[in-house]
């Protein structure tokens, strides 16, 4: 395609649902109310995604514009896969790291795919934030926050973010709209899990403004050594029993792979859940996918973490850390592999470890006694 835009036809300009309105106006009320005007510090959970980085970039964009407020886009944890990078370069997103970030210097908090409670962010637990997007089930936190927006039928948080760009009736950038396409076609694996209308309507009305050309190469980026190293120990830790298939990695570069093998992982013929765990820092970070679209993947990951550690998601993708050091890390992923299968009502013991240097498939050993994890504190005991 030599055009920059998707084609010459552009959809009609969809209709803005009437809680954004609402909220909209109520956002608008509050900071009316406010006698002091300050910085906001507007929030992505760690190691974000396209939906949270573009729904944070929105919303900042409104607030500049539309309320004539100083913001400032931030996330903690890093951006480390090849497309999300690609999407902050490309489209020139301006974020921050919050280790550059002095909390003092900001009056008010937006969080943008996240909510308070999930331990996922860098706020503390101490401070509540003034706005929260997302589309994920409602925590108990935020029923305590001025202004909030929780609309977990939605396949994106970035579908409420640009609902609410058409009702500031702003102008919009052929790059903001590029960030939202992109932002959907992540989030819904191109629509081929969770799309309700509103997230269709918003992705064809935005694509006929977005760049096509830079859409292809955020797509598309050039991956590093690093990726193929880890794919290469993904598939040789591969298990599988019944429709499920996992595989645990050893110390990772970067959090975001280990979603990104789970999708992988999800590809595989006559499989439709999937996990995938990985050591980084002082966490395992694990990823549940399904195709079941009436499965409860945040349900799961809650009963296979319990109270050791943080999770959050919906329907057909979950995802979450629990505290691990280095020389147990190999241990609690097994632990986690089983509950998994356990969970799903397959038989632990019946795992199989896919060798693909071979026609036959060996039985995982089970954990013997003085295999297991006896540390104090361990979260699997």
């Amino acid at each position: 395609m030599t055009t920059s835009n998707a084609s010459n036809y552009r959809p009609e300009r969809p209709d803005v649902s009437s809680t954004t309105l609402e909220r909209l106006a109520t956002l608008g009320a509050w900071l009316d109310r406010r006698r002091k005007r300050g910085r906001w510090l507007v929030l992505t959970h760690d190691n974000p995604d396209p939906d949270a980085l573009t729904a944070a970039v929105i919303i900042a964009k409104i607030l500049r514009q539309r309320f004539h407020q100083q913001a400032t886009v931030a996330y903690g944890g890093m951006i480390g896969r090849a497309e999300n990078q690609a999407l902050v370069s490309l489209l020139n997103l301006r974020v921050s790291r919050m280790r550059h970030i002095n909390l003092k210097n900001y009056r008010h908090v937006a969080m943008l795919d996240c909510q308070p409670g999930t331990g996922n962010t860098q706020l503390p637990p101490s401070l509540l934030p003034d706005l929260v997007l997302d589309h994920h089930p409602r925590r108990p936190q935020t029923n305590k926050v001025a202004v909030h927006d929780l609309r977990d039928g939605y396949g994106a948080t970035a579908t409420i973010a640009a609902e609410y760009l058409l009702a500031s009736e702003l102008p919009i950038t052929r790059k903001e709209a590029t960030a939202i396409v992109y932002a959907l076609r992540s989030e819904t694996l191109d629509f081929s899990r969770e799309f309700p209308g509103p997230d269709r309507q918003i992705y064809d009305y935005f694509l006929s403004l977005a760049d096509t050309r830079l859409l292809g190469k955020i797509q598309n980026p050039r991956l590093p050594e690093d990726y193929f190293r880890t794919l290469h120990e993904a598939l040789e830790h591969l298990k599988t029993v019944d429709t499920l298939v996992t595989s645990s990695l050893g110390p990772v570069s970067q959090p975001d792979i280990v979603p990104e093998i789970a999708d992988l992982l999800l590809r595989m013929h006559g499989k439709t859940w999937s996990l995938c765990s990985g050591h980084f820092e002082d966490r395992i970070y694990l990823s549940i996918r399904t195709t079941n679209p009436r499965a409860n993947a945040a349900r799961i990951i809650q009963r296979m973490l319990g109270r050791h550690g943080k999770c959050g998601g919906h329907g057909m993708l979950a995802g979450g850390w629990i505290p691990a050091d280095a020389e147990v890390a190999a241990k609690i992923q097994l632990r986690l592999e089983r509950r998994f299968a356990t969970l799903l009502r397959k038989k632990p013991d019946k795992m199989l470890r896919l060798d693909f240097a071979s026609t036959n498939q060996r039985p995982e050993p089970s954990l013997t006694r003085s295999g297991e994890v006896n540390k104090a504190g361990s979260p699997l005991d």
